[in-house]
């Protein structure tokens, strides 16, 4: 059986903060299950390589009176892809067969596909993977499909398929894809696809309770329902048998117990290091599953007027969707719904955490669930995402730039530098910044711990007598890396009439009426679209505080982030600095 050791990085006190926070998240699942009519529905967070907390609410089985728990076993539906990826990246890894490889060289019942465009490639494994195959999306057919047996289904390939784009245009969900790498499963192994899955990945991974059919469950196994006119009733559909290769598009039975290992053996692969491979797959073919290869456009949700719509974007990897949003960083996981069942499952790499959760209702939206759950899971438990360690190169640059931003030093610059960088700003111009940084803020010194964005790219902050300096560093992919690009932003803070100004800004944001707006506002400033503008600002975030001031010469002009319960805003003010007058003012929203 394999074990996860997390990252050393991260702070033990997230299990503290995730178990305080489990009440209230038992409490959220209850709630969401009795809102949207799920007979049985169960939970579980992932972190540090182990389930840490499970929930379940209401019956797995009403008939029997079983009550949804960790260790109840629930059809997973189109979780089980990213098992199919993870048979097929093993064979690849192996050396059995390569994702370029042509389809048909494994399934010839396709060698005489009939391709939309005389243009149109061969597919291959690779767009099979990738949801690129060009098949039209195909759920509610597919859903019917998971008893198919292995020599209807070579007839149902044999009889051709009807293609919506050619392959590797576009992404387009495609169930029958999944279908096809379960067959190549079986002709490159010898095994059937469910066989295979449960000996190389199943049973390795010590989840020994999965399983294809309700017979062969050693747990609890929940009763799939569907709900008509009001009323939830028995799913005849949800007791489908897996017959064949085709059912690793969706057929996996499994408790939240075991889902916790998939998403911990997931989470294992990151970041990249240099300990001990695991046997089932290697890290970097994990990685590899949980990285966009193409593009989803979708629609963006509605949302209330009061809340701003998540900025996100992505795509498809291997059996997984893959995206990034502005809140969360890197996002994976993948949606599951049969007759009689829904689920999701859903991880941040960079954090080290993830959430899955079942129910037994046809197409139960247990996605909005996970993503709601994973997003109190990072405010309110604090999850903060993992550390970047510095290249010592970076550390070096960061001692070597500081000294030349307290004294300019010719021999030293040359050391530090790559030879782009004196052709890029001359040396003059250089050695001046460098004394107007000094006239400016007198004495600077290095302040608090460098900001990294990866190992060989950094700021930091330098503290001066009057001041600071933001300065940011990139290095060179040479041996040994050298500075290739150095931005200094030097920020005072706001003189006596600045202040006066932000003051009145809170004061018109927490109020705004036109007699604050004409105290704060100069002539060439258009008063009632200002008025507007603070008008709409109160609305959605209420009275604000100066968190920090982030920019600007404390004179003229001010970068400010402001701090409200309801969220955080930037606030750009320029002033006439004779009068304290706003000349003009932006506000912008922060995530």
């Amino acid at each position: 059986m394999v074990s996860f050791t997390p990252f050393p990085e991260f702070d033990e006190s997230r299990f503290d903060h995730i178990a305080a926070l489990a009440p209230a998240l038992d409490a959220f699942a209850t709630d969401y299950a009795r809102a949207k009519q799920l007979p049985g529905f169960v939970y579980g967070i992932v972190a540090g390589g182990r389930l840490v907390h499970a929930g379940g609410t209401g019956l797995a089985d009403m008939e029997a009176h079983i009550p949804a728990g960790a260790n109840v076993l629930f059809r997973i539906a189109s979780m089980t892809k990213s098992f199919a990826a993870v048979a097929i990246l093993q064979l690849r890894d192996a050396g059995f067969l390569t994702l370029d490889d042509p389809v048909a060289r494994y399934v010839p019942e396709l060698e005489t596909l009939h391709y939309p465009t005389a243009d149109s490639p061969r597919l291959t494994l690779r767009h099979l993977l990738t949801m690129t195959a060009g098949w039209p999306e195909d759920n509610p057919w597919g859903d019917r499909q998971l008893a198919l047996g292995d020599a209807a289904f070579a007839r149902l390939l044999k009889r051709g398929v009807s293609f919506a784009s050619a392959p590797g245009a576009q992404f387009e969900y495609s169930n029958l894809a999944y279908m096809v790498l379960g067959r190549v499963v079986q002709r490159v192994s010898g095994l059937s696809f469910q066989e295979y899955t449960t000996q190389r990945i199943l049973h390795p991974l010590g989840m020994m309770n999965a399983c294809w059919n309700c017979e062969e469950a050693r747990q609890p196994i929940a009763r799939g329902y569907r709900t008509i006119n009001g009323a939830v009733v028995e799913e005849p559909l949800a007791w489908m048998r897996c017959e064949g290769d085709a059912a690793a598009f969706a057929g996996l039975y499994m408790s939240i117990t075991d889902l916790a290992r998939w998403i911990a053996f997931m989470l294992a692969a990151w970041p990249p290091c240099s300990e001990e491979e695991q046997p089932v797959l290697r890290r970097s073919s994990l990685r590899e599953m949980q990285q966009c290869h193409v593009l989803r456009h979708r629609k963006a949700a509605p949302v209330r007027i009061d809340e701003r719509p998540p900025c996100e974007a992505g795509g498809y990897g291997y059996g997984l969707f893959v995206m990034e949003a502005t809140d969360l960083g890197p996002v994976v996981g993948h949606a599951g719904g049969l007759p009689g069942f829904g689920s999701h499952m859903v991880w941040l790499p960079d954090r080290d955490v993830g959430v899955a959760a079942l129910a037994n209702v046809s197409y139960a939206p247990a996605a909005p669930f996970a993503m709601t759950l994973l997003r109190r899971l990072v405010k309110e438990a604090q999850l903060q995402p993992r550390p970047v360690r510095p290249a010592t190169a970076l550390l070096q640059a960061q001692a070597e730039v500081s000294c030349l931003l307290q004294q300019w030093d010719d021999a030293l610059a040359d050391r530090v530098v790559a030879e782009n960088f004196f052709l890029d700003t001359p040396r003059e111009e250089w050695r001046r910044r460098v004394e107007m940084l000094r006239d400016r803020h007198g004495t600077l010194r290095s302040e608090g711990a460098l900001r990294l964005n990866n190992p060989l790219r950094g700021e930091w902050r330098m503290q001066g007598e009057r001041g600071w300096c933001n300065v940011w560093v990139t290095l060179t992919p040479t041996v040994p890396p050298r500075v290739q690009y150095l931005s200094i932003e030097s920020v005072l803070p706001p003189n006596k009439t600045m202040e006066q100004t932000l003051e009145r800004l809170l004061r018109a944001l927490a109020a705004p009426t036109m007699r604050r707006i004409s105290s704060l506002a100069g002539p060439e400033v258009d008063r009632r679209g200002l008025l507007d503008h603070l008008r709409l600002a109160n609305l959605l975030y209420g009275p604000c505080s100066i968190e920090a001031i982030v920019a600007g010469d404390g004179v003229e002009r001010t970068v400010a982030h402001l701090y409200s319960p309801r969220g955080r805003l930037e606030a750009e003010v320029v002033i006439d600095p004779c009068t304290g007058k706003v000349q003009s003012l932006e506000l912008r929203a922060m995530q």
